[in-house]
C-alpha cells in the first residue's frame, strides 16, 4: 500500500514498485507534474523543489524535501542549497522584481545596462594588452536566436531560459544534467512567434511566489500579449491572455503603467493598462503630420526616461506619459537616425539624443515631445559613434563627455579600430562609464558596413573601466549587433547566433 508525505508545500507517493521509490504527485502552484520526465532529471528537481538526494545509500533515487536520514537505513541525505544569485531579465522598461539589481532612476530603463557591479569582479583580471580566455562554455541552445532570462522563477534554485522568438520554442539549461530542453506547449496556448519588431518583454514586477510559480512575464506574440508561464516539473509551457490584438511594436512599462502598440483597421492605436493587465484602456495617437502614417512594424526595443516610454523608428518616434495621448513625431527630413548604432546617448544635463544622418554628416537630435519652444536641438558630429548612455565610441576611442563632445584619445593606434558597446555598468560609485564592448582591430570601414555583415576578421570581447581588460578574441565575426549578454549563476556570458557555444567569465565576489 502507498504512503503519501506531504512536506514543505509539496506532496509525495512512496511507492516501492517506482523505480525512484517516492514520487513527486503535486507541488503549490504547479498545475501538472510529469514524473516520467522529470525522473530523467531527478538531480536539477531535487534542486528546484529542495528535495533531498541519496549520498550513501541505494533505497531511493530521491527523498522528500524535510527528510534528513533514508527512513530504510538511517544513512544520512544530502540537501543542497543552491546559491542565492541576482536575477537577470535582459533589458526590461518596467519595474523589477526584488532581487534584480533594478537600475536607478535617473537612467533611461531599457537599454542594455545593469545595476550589477560587474566591473569590481572583472577588473581583478590581467589588464590588457594580455589576451584572456573564458572560464566557462556552455552550448549554445538548438534556437539560437534568443532571450535570456535567469531567475528562480519561484523555484528553490535559479534556471537560466532562452525563449527563441522566432520559433515558438521555450529552452530550460538543466545545470546538473549541463544539457538544454525543449519545452513543449500545453493546449491552448499561444504561438510565441513575434518578428514585427524588436523584441522585448515585461518581466514580473513583483516576487515570484506559490501563486505565481513559473511566471516568466508578459510576452509579445503576432496575436497580442500574453503572459508566459514555464513548469520545469512538466517540461512544459503555458500563456494566459493579457490582451489580443496584432501587435505593432513590443510592450514597455512606465510607473505602474504597461503600453503598447497595436494594429486596428484604422491605423496604429495604444494599448495600456496597469502592470497586472488590470484596469485596459485604448488610446488614440495625435501627430503632427498626419501625412506620415504611424508604422506597423519595424520599431525599436523601447525604453522609458523621466516618465515617459519611448518608440523609435526609421521614420520618427512615438512618444506616452500616462494621463496623457500618445505623440508621433517624424523625424524631419531628409534626417534619418542610425538605430543600428545602439540606442539614444545621456548628456550631462541629463536629456537624451538619438545619432542620425542627413546625408551630408551626423548630428545628435535631442528626443523631445515638440511640446517646448522652437525645434529640437541638434548637434552636429564629424563621424559616427556607437553606443548608448554614457558608454559612447567614436572609432576606437571613448567618448566620457557630452555625446557630441571630442573623443578622449588615450592611445593614437586606437584610431585604426572601431568599438561596439554591448553592456553598460550603471554605478554611482564610477565617475567614468564601463562596461562591456566589442574591439573591431584593424577595421577602418564605415560602421554601418562593420554592424552589416561585413567579415571582421580580429574582435576582442573587452571590459571598459577603471582599467580594460581584454576577456577574449573572436576571428571572422560577422554581424556583431547580434551578440546578447547576460549574467547567471554568477558569471558574465556572451551569445551570438552563429556560435557552438556561450562563453563565460567567472565574476567572482557578486552576490
Amino acid at each position: 500500500m502507498d504512503e503519501w508525505w506531504r512536506a514543505g508545500d509539496s506532496v509525495w507517493r512512496e511507492d516501492a514498485a517506482s523505480s525512484t521509490r517516492f514520487v513527486l504527485e503535486a507541488v503549490q502552484g504547479v498545475p501538472r507534474i510529469d514524473w516520467e520526465l522529470a525522473r530523467g532529471r531527478l538531480t536539477d528537481v531535487a534542486l528546484l523543489v529542495g528535495a533531498a538526494l541519496p549520498t550513501t545509500c541505494a533505497h531511493a533515487a530521491i527523498f522528500p524535501q524535510e527528510f534528513a536520514f533514508c527512513p530504510e537505513c538511517g544513512a544520512a541525505l544530502h540537501r543542497a542549497a543552491p546559491a542565492r544569485h541576482p536575477a537577470w531579465w535582459g533589458p526590461a522598461t518596467g519595474s523589477l522584481a526584488p532581487g534584480a539589481a533594478p537600475l536607478p532612476r535617473h537612467v533611461p530603463h531599457g537599454l542594455p545596462q545593469t545595476a550589477m557591479p560587474l566591473g569590481d569582479a572583472l577588473e581583478a583580471r590581467e589588464p590588457e594588452p594580455f589576451v584572456g580566455r573564458p572560464d566557462w562554455r556552455m552550448p549554445a541552445p538548438p534556437n539560437a536566436v534568443c532571450v535570456f532570462a535567469a531567475a528562480d522563477f519561484g523555484f528553490a534554485a535559479q534556471r537560466l531560459v532562452a525563449l527563441a522568438y522566432t520559433r515558438n520554442v521555450v529552452q530550460y539549461w538543466d545545470p546538473p544534467g549541463a544539457r538544454w530542453h525543449v519545452f513543449t506547449a500545453d493546449e491552448g496556448s499561444a504561438d510565441l512567434h513575434f518578428t514585427a519588431s524588436a523584441y522585448a518583454w515585461l518581466p514580473p514586477a513583483d516576487a515570484h511566489d506559490a501563486t505565481s510559480r513559473g511566471e516568466f512575464g508578459i510576452v509579445p506574440t503576432a496575436q497580442g500579449l500574453f503572459r508566459l508561464v514555464i513548469n520545469p516539473l512538466a517540461e512544459s509551457w503555458r500563456t494566459e491572455a493579457v490582451f489580443q490584438a496584432p501587435l505593432a511594436a513590443s510592450p514597455g512599462g512606465v510607473g505602474r503603467r504597461i503600453a503598447c502598440p497595436f494594429v486596428t483597421p484604422d491605423g496604429v492605436r495604444v494599448w495600456s493598462a496597469a502592470a497586472d493587465g488590470a484596469d485596459p484602456e485604448v488610446l488614440d495617437i495625435e501627430s503632427v503630420d498626419p501625412t506620415v502614417p504611424v508604422p506597423q512594424g519595424g520599431w525599436s526595443r523601447p525604453f522609458s526616461y523621466d516618465g515617459r516610454l519611448y518608440w523609435l523608428h526609421e521614420d520618427g518616434q512615438l512618444l506616452w506619459r500616462p494621463g496623457h495621448a500618445p505623440r508621433w513625431l517624424p523625424w524631419p527630413f531628409p534626417w534619418t537616425p542610425r538605430l543600428q548604432f545602439g540606442g539614444p546617448a545621456r548628456s550631462r544635463d541629463g536629456r537624451l539624443w538619438q545619432i542620425g544622418n542627413d546625408g551630408a554628416g551626423y548630428s545628435f537630435r535631442a528626443l523631445d515631445d515638440g511640446a517646448g519652444l522652437g525645434a529640437p536641438q541638434v548637434e552636429p558630429i564629424d563621424g559616427a559613434r556607437l553606443g548608448f548612455g554614457t558608454l559612447l565610441f567614436r572609432r576606437g576611442h571613448q567618448v566620457k563627455d557630452d555625446p557630441w563632445s571630442v573623443e578622449d584619445v588615450e592611445d593614437q593606434a586606437r584610431g585604426d579600430a572601431l568599438v561596439l558597446p554591448l553592456l553598460e555598468a550603471v554605478s554611482a560609485t564610477r565617475g567614468q562609464p564601463s562596461g562591456l564592448v566589442l574591439r573591431f582591430a584593424g577595421f577602418t570601414g564605415r560602421a554601418e558596413a562593420a554592424l552589416a555583415g561585413d567579415i571582421l576578421p580580429r574582435t576582442f570581447v573587452e571590459w571598459i573601466g577603471r582599467h580594460n581588460v581584454i576577456l577574449d578574441e573572436i576571428a571572422r565575426l560577422k554581424n556583431p549587433g547580434d551578440c546578447v549578454a547576460f549574467v547567471w549563476h554568477g558569471s558574465l556570458w556572451l551569445h551570438h547566433p552563429t556560435w557552438n557555444e556561450i562563453r563565460g567569465w567567472k565574476l567572482e565576489g557578486l552576490a
